[in-house]
């Protein structure tokens, strides 16, 4: 299903979605329908400044939405989408899960939404004006954070989550305040989890950043897409940047620039996150798991496990029963 949506006035597209969709609207919740799905979306709105879109649903087909905006102010928001933050239901386990990490960019590059069926969506999205970041964060000197700031070209950054941001979360989803605070509730957790986003960005290396054009943004998730998807062998950083269209130098930086790690580096690292899913969730062997990661020497990959995970393998294994 192809939906396609206008932003008249930056106001959001949560209610247009949900008409486009059929949706019934319980109060503040959309309900998904349920010949498309289960769950709901929600949201607030603080003013032109600040809006929130809690999302957490599956679909039973697939639904690509195109955002277009009218709205001269639209250029100045700051997209902050937070996928996989929420726990995932227990009776839900043949569902496939968004990846979870943030991505952080200008509102022009997130106009394509793509939701693929039986995929649970457990996310929130935030969309912030720059004055009012400049506001609460203009005194952060950091690189990233002064090229969202001031950015006047197309931006994307890309992290993990944290512990901090799912702890947030989950009090997102549980809260118990009266209903009259809940406005007051939501747009505090609201600040919290950019004041945790923010946090990860001022760890990244303090190297200048600089504006990229569409097309290098999807050359860019396209080789992080071929990276994910061939987790067994090392990748040909020559080939990856011939197909990406770019040169090598160029696509390195780009690349280190968006997920703040080097190509290998952010390779290994979703390498040991796979493969402590596949510990944890399939309760696959650590001969198992090491081999079909493309591991020929076990001690090695209980090396750069415990590297990035902080654990042994073995001992990560046991811990998850």
């Amino acid at each position: 299903m192809k939906i396609e949506v206008i932003d008249e006035n930056g106001s959001g597209i949560l209610y247009k979605f949900a008409k486009a969709i059929g949706a019934s609207i319980r109060g503040r919740f959309i309900d998904i329908p349920e010949h498309l799905g289960e769950g709901y979306m929600t949201g607030f709105t603080w003013g032109n400044e600040l809006r929130m879109m809690i999302r957490n649903y599956y679909l039973k087909e697939d639904i690509r939405v195109e955002r277009k905006n009218e709205a001269a102010e639209a250029s100045d928001k700051v997209i902050f989408l937070l996928s996989g933050i929420f726990d995932f239901p227990n009776d839900k386990d043949q569902m496939a899960f968004e990846q979870a990490n943030v991505i952080i960019c200008a509102q022009s590059v997130s106009s394509v939404m793509e939701m693929p069926q039986n995929t649970f969506f457990r996310s929130v999205t935030i969309a912030a004006s720059k004055s009012y970041l400049k506001e609460k964060f203009g005194d952060l000197k950091h690189p990233v954070i002064v090229s969202i700031l001031e950015a006047k070209d197309n931006f994307v950054f890309e992290t993990d989550i944290s512990t901090n941001i799912i702890a947030t979360s989950g009090e997102i989803l549980r809260q118990t305040v009266p209903e009259s605070l809940e406005n007051h509730f939501y747009k505090l957790k609201c600040e919290e989890l950019l004041c945790h986003i923010f946090a990860l960005l001022l760890q990244r290396d303090e190297t200048p950043t600089s504006g990229i054009h569409i097309n290098d943004i999807k050359a860019i998730y396209a080789v992080k897409y071929q990276l994910q998807s061939n987790l067994d062998k090392a990748p040909d950083i020559a080939s990856i940047a011939k197909e990406a269209g770019m040169s090598e130098p160029k696509m390195r930086k780009l690349f280190k620039q968006t997920f703040g790690k080097g190509v290998f580096e952010y390779y290994q690292n979703v390498r040991m996150q796979e493969a402590a899913r596949l510990l944890k969730e399939n309760h696959l062997s650590v001969s198992e798991v090491g081999y079909q990661l493309g591991f020929t020497n076990l001690s090695h990959f209980s090396r750069v496990f415990e590297q990035h995970i902080g654990q042994k393998p073995k001992k990560y294994s046991k811990a998850s029963f």
